[in-house]
């Protein structure tokens, strides 16, 4: 039996369970720590729908200033929801700090001399961007083999670069983050293009704003399940030692 297995000896599981992994296999590590960071459907839902209901808003009623309040009105209910069930506030969080920046960059456009349609595509701009420097940043991390994964493992482990020295980690943990990765840069792939020319008005900025928010949501939410549901089933295999530990017999 390993060290980190789940069956605690002489008695002493609370004390183990408090101060070391009670996995054995990286798998299992990164399965917790995805669940704990991620959210799940809720926190997707959490995350994408303020930004769906300031599109459907928009193409109502035309109307930058109905949006917005629309858009933050849905992230209210949603963090007022965490608070009665006194949950985690991550998810709501990460929203309403993106419609805050959105609201930022819509006023600068505004300051600027922008239409109505150039402020409503300014609100997209960020995400863009976002998505743009994350991939930059994390996948070049990855190139080096230093995949974002790793640090998982090490957290969980208690020694933040150990990890790096098993080439099966590295190697799975490699993978895991291009198919994280994987949805955001796609979807800045091709939302980039068609916020440029909409704002250069070589296509329609109204239906340039319905197919960024399309994509943003349906297209981000498609994405995010298959990788993740990728992931999922390599994690679901189950037999990659922490530290190079080798599996119960």
């Amino acid at each position: 039996m390993s060290p980190t297995s789940e069956t605690p000896a002489d008695g002493q599981g609370d004390e183990h369970d408090h101060n070391h992994p009670t996995v054995d296999t990286v798998e299992a590590v990164v399965r917790r720590q995805m669940s704990a960071g991620l959210g799940g459907v809720r926190g997707m839902l959490e995350a994408g729908v303020p930004g769906l209901v300031f599109t459907i808003a928009w193409l109502v009623f035309k109307d930058l200033k109905v949006a917005l309040i629309a858009s933050a009105a849905t992230a209210a209910v949603f963090l007022l929801v965490r608070l009665v069930q006194r949950s985690s506030l991550q998810y709501v969080g990460n929203a309403i700090f993106g419609i805050l920046i959105g609201f930022a960059v819509v006023r600068l456009a505004q300051s600027m001399g922008g239409t109505a349609e150039e402020q409503a595509l300014a609100y997209f701009l960020p995400g863009i961007l976002i998505s743009i420097g994350y991939t930059v940043v994390v996948g070049g991390l990855c190139l080096i083999g230093w995949p974002i994964f790793g640090f998982f493992i090490g957290m969980a482990s208690g020694d933040p670069l150990e990890w790096h020295q098993d080439k099966q980690i590295v190697k799975l943990c490699s993978r895991l983050t291009w198919l994280f990765l994987a949805p955001g840069a796609i979807g800045a792939a091709i939302q980039g293009p068609i916020w440029f020319l909409a704002w250069s008005g070589t296509i329609d900025r109204d239906w340039a704003i319905l197919a960024l928010g399309i994509l943003r949501t349906g297209l981000g939410w498609a994405l995010r399940i298959a990788c993740y549901g990728t992931m999922i089933w390599l994690l679901a295999r189950n037999h990659t030692p922490v530290q190079g530990r080798p599996q119960d017999a």
